[in-house]
């Protein structure tokens, strides 16, 4: 399976769950980084990770599919 198929397949509950979580953190991480104000370096750092992080955890959840039994592995 190519990974637009993939893309285009039905995920599983969990997986959407994960997939909105890494959504908010990815924009939570976004805003701290692009705010208007002067912040110490650590925080930029963290915001740095959370966006990463964020991404890394939406992108893996929305390839994750259902598949049928036939099709798994064992």
């Amino acid at each position: 399976m190519n990974i637009v198929k993939r893309a285009k397949a039905p995920t599983p509950k969990f997986f959407k769950v994960l997939r909105n979580i890494g959504l908010v953190l990815a924009a939570v991480g976004g805003t701290i980084l692009a705010a208007p104000v002067a912040l110490p370096v650590v925080i930029s750092s963290i915001a740095g990770y959370l966006a990463v992080a964020g991404g890394v955890l939406s992108a893996v959840s929305q390839i994750t599919t259902i598949s049928d039994h036939k099709n798994a592995v064992q």
